[in-house]
């Protein structure tokens, strides 16, 4: 069998960036980065301050939601009070002490 040349790749050395979405209200920007809020929702559930519930503040949107979360599943948040957050729907999460 012939001996096949290699392949050349070349290295990515820069930060990709190219997955945002930019929503403007009230003259500030939001940045919506999908990996940045999984990250920050894994934050707070990971915590060694959260035991059953964590006080947030999240933002969607049309509305800024200060709630109590209790659980989580891949696409959904659910809050003490039983109502479920699509997290795609989720700009920014905060929590708040």
């Amino acid at each position: 069998m012939n001996k096949l040349p290699n392949v050349f790749a070349n290295p990515i050395t820069k930060k990709m960036n190219n997955y945002q979405d930019s929503y403007r209200s009230s003259n500030k920007e939001i940045i919506y980065n999908p990996k940045e809020i999984n990250k920050k929702i894994n934050e707070i559930f990971s915590s060694n301050n959260h035991v059953y519930k964590s006080k947030v503040k999240i933002t969607l949107s049309n509305e800024i939601i200060e709630t109590q979360l209790v659980g989580k599943t891949n696409i959904h948040l659910l809050t003490l009070d039983g109502k479920l957050i699509k997290i795609t729907d989720i700009l920014n999460i905060e929590k708040v002490y």
